[in-house]
């Protein structure tokens, strides 16, 4: 198969103004009539050379930190802003779903806005038409098609956007981050259509934090940072490589998290700190596969908060959570007095030689939107060699991410 979508040289770049005085009231603004003003430019390139391509019925993973410039060539591709400088190739229809709401008319009724997206996307009013039904059916809005989309959740639009992209066969279909605004069922259902797109040998281009969503809808991957591809193959080398790279600049010797360190967070509650201890309560970043660990981790909250939990998480090489710690083992909620706390973790599994992090959140024990989430942090190593020297990990291949604890019982059948 040949190439879909060819890009060369691709750079889009802005004029940034740094005003180095502040006007903060009435006689500030007014003397600054009569004073020369104090301010610069600067170029920021959102892009910066970016050059691949795409066969025909690939699906490829964007992947890089918040920043990285991975919307900023989403829109370039999807024709909704120019480049500044370089070539796009593109060998079919293209259908984006960048951000909740792109192409919707607030004040028309869903109904009205299928057929409103679906002409933006250069479909046909009889093409809409024989996708109607799916569409709707899809999203889940049909009770609302007959409201104006102003009346929707973010969630709802969200549902009925994906729906008209996804069903109104493009030949490549671009995806951002926005299925994060969906429940964990849609989300699920997104990726099932985008699997089927794809099997159908359509074309798709998924920018993603979820790793795992990464890894079961991609073969490839691009990698950027700064604007930049830094990183282009297999899907597993490349999370690995982003993911490697992203905790070399985030590790610190006291365990203290950066405070540009890039996370989700509202504010009200900050973690200050994760670190791995032994049993015996000694730092560490490297365990035998048959040794347990303890983590310890520093929160300081801002406010009072009720009805949240704190969850810790150990992270693989993949991006996978393999192991779970909630504050409250019978999962209800739990209530924080504003001021610094520290936690301590003991996981009694033990993992299986490879390289892991630590991910903290603390969020709504009702909705689950995260007040602080760190997703990627304090890396550390499980070697093959056991605690006491005894023996190795007896095999090259690593089956499974835990060493569970088990009971055995054998018992002889005899043959007549």
């Amino acid at each position: 198969m040949g190439n879909i979508l060819e890009v060369r040289n691709i750079s889009k770049k802005f004029q940034i103004s740094h005003n180095q005085q502040r006007y903060l009231n009435f006689r500030d603004s007014l003397s600054s009539l009569f004073m020369p003003s104090k301010s610069s430019t600067e170029t920021f390139y959102a892009v910066n050379d970016v050059s691949f391509n795409v066969k025909e019925g690939d699906s490829i993973g964007l992947i890089g930190k918040n920043g990285a410039g991975k919307s900023t060539l989403l829109k370039i591709l999807s024709k909704i802003t120019p480049p500044t400088s370089g070539s796009i190739t593109c060998r079919g229809r293209i259908a984006s779903l960048l951000e909740v709401g792109t192409g919707f008319h607030q004040e028309l009724s869903g109904r009205e806005n299928i057929f409103l997206n679906g002409s933006i996307l250069g479909m046909k009013r009889k093409e809409i038409q024989l996708k109607f039904d799916e569409i709707v059916d899809f999203s889940g809005v049909e009770n609302f098609l007959d409201t104006p989309l102003k009346h929707y959740s973010s969630g709802m639009q969200l549902r009925l956007a994906f729906s008209v992209a996804a069903h109104l066969d493009p030949e490549i279909l671009l995806i951002d981050e926005v299925l994060a605004v969906g429940d964990a069922e849609f989300q699920k259902k997104c990726l099932g259509k985008m699997q089927e797109v794809s099997g159908q040998g359509r074309t798709v281009l998924f920018v993603s934090h979820n790793m795992p969503s990464i890894r079961t809808l991609c073969s490839t991957a691009i990698v950027m940072e700064h604007g930049k591809v830094i990183g282009q193959g297999d899907v597993n080398e490349m999370i690995t490589q982003y993911l490697s790279t992203n905790l070399e600049k985030t590790e610190t010797h006291d365990g203290l998290i950066p405070e540009n360190l890039s996370r989700r967070n509202t504010g009200e509650a900050k973690f200050r700190q994760a670190q791995l201890f032994s049993l015996d309560n000694e730092v560490k970043k490297e365990f035998y596969f048959n040794e347990q660990f303890m983590v310890k981790i520093r929160l300081e909250l801002f406010q009072k908060l009720e009805n949240v939990n704190i969850w810790v998480f150990i992270v693989n090489s993949y991006g996978e959570n393999v192991l779970m710690a909630v504050d409250n083992e019978s999962y209800k909620p739990c209530k924080y007095e504003k001021g610094m706390h520290t936690f301590t973790v003991k996981f009694m599994e033990e993992l299986m030689p490879g390289d892991y992090s630590i991910g903290l959140v603390i969020c709504h024990f009702h909705t689950g939107f995260s007040i602080d989430y760190v997703d990627s942090f304090y890396p550390f190593k499980v070697i093959k060699e056991t605690k006491d020297n005894l023996m190795e990990y007896p095999w090259t291949k690593v089956f499974g991410v835990v060493r569970p604890k088990t009971e055995w019982k054998w018992e002889a059948v005899q043959y007549k």
